[in-house]
């Protein structure tokens, strides 16, 4: 049986997106012994959804894996899943939709690696009970995307003096009003974790454009910026867990089906 994994992401015009995920890509082929592997767009720019299931099958690919690579249960996610559940019963395909990257604790040890990563990078020598973090989340106005976000959230307050969250746009505070609340706090380091998957266009410019501004106005030394989330095998991992989960499901239904 040929395996393929279609990987869908929003989209970006940024070349370091596309770098990114074709490295997942090529990560997750080699480890989860998928026969193709690929990702898509789901706005912005093509490939977009339909032409990346074509795809799948223009390679020989007798089941499809789709792994929506968000990292919230948010709009964007609901899109997603139902274009893809409208092409693959158009099509009658042999076709599953994995969970996102929410809820789960491998986002939780990466985004503590991040912070260990610009902790060494920096020489903060504070312990990690001494140190302030703030995550900076893109934003939504679905409430499920805030809820997943403070899950991830509190899954770090037991290993920092204090950890809080501010968005980019849609929500609030704001990053300006983020880093001024833990300001006010008194840090004695306050650590940033741009919350995003990907180089894009908010990584590249827009967080730290805000970043800047807020810092031009609340002045504060002791202040480090993390690295995005990226490519990390941890990732990887995740995602051929996700893939799994619902794989094993499809397997067993056939199983019981066939048994009938």
């Amino acid at each position: 049986m040929k395996k393929a994994l279609l990987i869908i992401d929003r989209g970006s015009r940024e070349p370091e997106v596309r770098e990114e995920l074709e490295r997942v890509c090529s990560l997750v082929k080699t480890k989860g012994g998928y026969f193709y592997t690929n990702y898509c767009f789901l706005e912005v720019l093509p490939p977009f959804i339909e032409e990346g299931i074509r795809k799948c099958q223009d390679y020989g690919a007798d089941v499809i894996t789709v792994m929506p690579y968000f990292l919230y249960p948010g709009m964007k996610l609901k899109d997603s899943v139902r274009q893809t559940a409208r092409i693959s019963k158009d099509h009658k395909l042999n076709l599953v939709i994995t969970k996102p990257l929410s809820y789960h604790s491998m986002m939780t040890q990466l985004v503590i690696d991040r912070l260990n990563c610009v902790k060494k990078d920096k020489d903060i020598q504070y312990s990690d009970l001494e140190c302030d973090i703030l995550l900076i989340g893109h934003g939504s106005s679905d409430k499920s995307a805030r809820i997943a976000f403070e899950y991830t959230i509190d899954s770090l307050r037991p290993f920092y003096r204090k950890v809080e969250s501010c968005f980019l746009e849609l929500d609030n505070p704001n990053i300006e009003q983020g880093i001024k609340m833990m300001i006010e706090n008194t840090p004695k380091v306050l650590i940033l974790m741009p919350y995003f998957l990907h180089k894009g266009a908010h990584m590249k410019r827009d967080v730290i454009n805000d970043v800047n501004e807020a810092l031009r106005k609340h002045q504060f030394k002791d202040i480090f910026i993390a690295n995005h989330l990226g490519v990390d095998q941890k990732l990887v991992d995740l995602l051929i867990e996700r893939a799994r989960e619902v794989e094993n499901k499809r397997f067993l239904f056939q199983l019981a089906h066939n048994g009938t």
